[in-house]
C-alpha cells in the first residue's frame, strides 16, 4: 500500500477548542513532540486559518507568525503548514508564512467556490510551496459536482485536493462517493486528501473508507483537537493504521504520550457532546459550536434549536453573523408564542 502522507492540524483546527489562546511555548511543546512522533506535517495558524484572528472568528492570545516561528524551530524534521481561506488571509499573509518557513499552504473554498482559490494557490506554487487544496463542507454538493471543483483547483496548481468533512457530517459511504470521485477525475499525480470530524463519531472509519479509495493523504489531530467534537485524534489513527498495515510512519507509543501530555499542557479534555453531535446531525460548520452556545446562552435558548435551524438554512464558514440572526428570530417567535 502507498505510504499515506499525514498532517496533524492540532496547533490549527485545535486553535478552536482552547478558543485561539495558544502560547508560543505551547507550541513549541507540541511540535517538538509531533515531531519525535514522526508526524509528516503540522499545521498552525489560527483556527481560521491566516489573519483569523478577528472580532468575527476570536482574536489570538499570540500573534500567529510567532507560533509558527516557535513550530518552526520546535520540528526540524516536519513541514509545517498554514490554512488560507481567502477573504480572510490574504497574499501578503501567504508571502509572510512563507519568509518564516512555512513549506505548505493548504487553500480552503467552501465546496463550491474553487474559483475563489486561483490568486491564491498560483502564489503559493511561485513560493515554492507545496500547495493542497481544500473543498470545505463537502458534506453538501453531490461527488460529481464536487470533483468539478477539485479539478478547478488542480488546474490552478494544487498538488493535493482534499474532501474536507467541515461538519463532521459524513459516513463511510459518502466518503467513499467523494474521495473516489476525485480520484477518477484528477490526473494520476494529483493527490486526494481527506480531513475528518469526529461529530457522529465517525472519524476513525471514515478516513479508513477514504485511504480504501484511493485518498493518500489524511489529517489528525493529537489528543483529538478540533473544532465541534473534534479531529481524528492521531494517537488513534496510528495505532489503527499500524494494526491494518497503512504505512504511515507514525510512533504509536511517542503519540500517545504526546497527547496525554498535551491534554494536561492545555487542560482540556474534547469529546462528544449532544451539541457537537448535533453538528453532524445537522450539517452544521465545526467552529460553530463554541459561537453558538454562546449566543443561545444571551438569548436564553437551547443551543440544540439554533443548531438545527442553521442547519436547516444550510449556513456555511463565514456566515457567522447569521448565528445571532437565528437565535434572535427563535427568541422572538418563542416570545410570540408565549404571549399569544
Amino acid at each position: 500500500m502507498t505510504r499515506i502522507c499525514f498532517t496533524d492540524s492540532c496547533l490549527r483546527d485545535g486553535s478552536h477548542t482552547v478558543r485561539h489562546r495558544f502560547t508560543a511555548e505551547q507550541v513549541r511543546t507540541i511540535a517538538a513532540g509531533l515531531d519525535a512522533g514522526g508526524v509528516s506535517v503540522i499545521e498552525v495558524s489560527h483556527g481560521d486559518g491566516l489573519g483569523g484572528s478577528s472580532f468575527n472568528y476570536g482574536f489570538s492570545a499570540v500573534p500567529e507568525r510567532d507560533l509558527i516561528a516557535a513550530a518552526v524551530d520546535s520540528a526540524p524534521d516536519a513541514t509545517i503548514a498554514a490554512l488560507l481561506l481567502p477573504g480572510i488571509g490574504t497574499v501578503r499573509d501567504l508571502h509572510v508564512a512563507s519568509e518564516l518557513g512555512v513549506g505548505m499552504v493548504r487553500i480552503a473554498t467552501h465546496c463550491t467556490e474553487a474559483d475563489i482559490a486561483a490568486q491564491h494557490i498560483h502564489v503559493g506554487r511561485d513560493l515554492g510551496l507545496e500547495v493542497v487544496g481544500f473543498l470545505m463542507m463537502s458534506h453538501m454538493v453531490h461527488p460529481g459536482p464536487l470533483a468539478d471543483q477539485a479539478v478547478l483547483m488542480e488546474s490552478y496548481g494544487a498538488q493535493t485536493v482534499y474532501v474536507v468533512d467541515s461538519a463532521g457530517a459524513l459516513v463511510p459511504d459518502t466518503v467513499r462517493q467523494r474521495v473516489l470521485a476525485l480520484r477518477e477525475a484528477l490526473e494520476p499525480g494529483t493527490h486526494v486528501g481527506f480531513h475528518a470530524h469526529d461529530n457522529l463519531g465517525a472519524a476513525v472509519a471514515n478516513t479508513l473508507a477514504a485511504i480504501d479509495e484511493g485518498a493518500t493523504c489524511v489529517d489528525g489531530s493529537l489528543g483529538g483537537l478540533g473544532a465541534g467534537a473534534g479531529n481524528l485524534a492521531t494517537e488513534a489513527f496510528a495505532a489503527v493504521a499500524e494494526r491494518s498495515g497503512i504505512e504511515t510512519g507514525l510512533d504509536v507509543l511517542s503519540l500517545t504520550s504526546s497527547a496525554e501530555a498535551t491534554l494536561e499542557l492545555l487542560g482540556v479534555r474534547p469529546g462528544r457532546t449532544r451539541d457537537s453531535l448535533l453538528l453532524g446531525y445537522a450539517g452544521v460548520y465545526s467552529s460553530f459550536l463554541l459561537h453558538t452556545d454562546r449566543v443561545a446562552r444571551r438569548f436564553g435558548l437551547d443551543p440544540a434549536d439554533v443548531l438545527i435551524e442553521l442547519g436547516h438554512r444550510r449556513v456555511v464558514g463565514g456566515q457567522e453573523d447569521m448565528i445571532v440572526d437565528v437565535a434572535a428570530e427563535l427568541a422572538a417567535a418563542r416570545i410570540g408564542a408565549e404571549s399569544g
